[in-house]
């Protein structure tokens, strides 16, 4: 499963950080696009947009089939549906949560990103390089719940299914957890690689606690639609702080 998805991204941001280590630029000095354009005309990005975004979800189909149980909870291996509460209450609960997990995690990380690009140790992130079109927020907001769907279920919570049957310890599995989600994102460079273990650790650890993934997902999606769809708003007001180096 890891080859098929996120493994192959660690794979990858690894190569990625030797490569951009290793160049004469500084790495504050580079730059880490997200959310790039697949064509030069409008019509056929959308296409290719929508394609990436339906492809890219292969993988958590793919644990859905895996894990789906025969009883109601389907999901239960994945921390997803009613567990003794009232069924139409509890993913409104559970959002609930998310959205103060994503504050939690939000506002220090943007003051991470912002340390960590001062000091050196991370690439400017261009959270989106597409260009302004009717359908560019809906996309992104799709691409938001990509990378929170992709993320959350198979790195969280069918690790932790998957890791737990293999014996492994709650520690471990954190740890391996937050490890992995660092690690691919290496790409963005030290500063991110850092902040998503803080990260990882955080979901990992509340994962393990209340044994649901929908407040992950939830704030997930909320982080990364606020870091994609606001990225303009944030560079037209702070250029210094979130623009490409010059």
């Amino acid at each position: 499963m890891l080859a098929l998805s996120l493994g192959a991204s660690a794979v990858y941001s690894i190569v990625a950080i030797v490569e951009r280590v290793t160049r004469e630029t500084a790495l504050s000095s580079q730059t880490a696009t997200i959310n790039r354009p697949l064509a030069e005309r409008p019509a056929f990005d959308l296409i290719y947009q929508l394609l990436s975004f339906t492809f890219g979800l292969a993988p958590v189909a793919l644990v859905v089939f895996l894990v789906w149980r025969a009883r109601r909870p389907h999901l239960g291996a994945l921390g997803l549906g009613a567990t003794g509460t009232v069924a139409p209450r509890w993913w409104l609960r559970e959002s609930g949560f998310g959205f103060v997990l994503a504050a939690a995690i939000g506002i220090p990380g943007l003051v991470f990103y912002v340390f960590t690009r001062a000091i050196g140790i991370n690439t400017t992130v261009v959270a989106t390089a597409l260009d302004a079109h009717w359908w560019t927020v809906p996309v992104l907001v799709l691409m938001a719940l990509k990378a929170a769907l992709v993320e959350e279920l198979i790195v969280v919570a069918y690790l932790f299914d998957r890791l737990r049957k293999l014996g492994v310890g709650t520690i471990g599995i954190i740890l391996a957890s937050a490890l992995l989600r660092g690690t691919y994102h290496l790409y963005q460079g030290f500063g991110g690689f850092i902040g998503n273990i803080v990260m990882g650790v955080v979901f990992a650890w509340a994962y393990h606690r209340w044994g649901r993934a929908l407040p992950l997902i939830v704030a997930h999606w909320l982080l990364d639609i606020v870091s994609f769809a606001g990225y303009p708003l944030a560079l037209a007001l702070w250029p210094t702080l979130f623009g490409t180096p010059t």
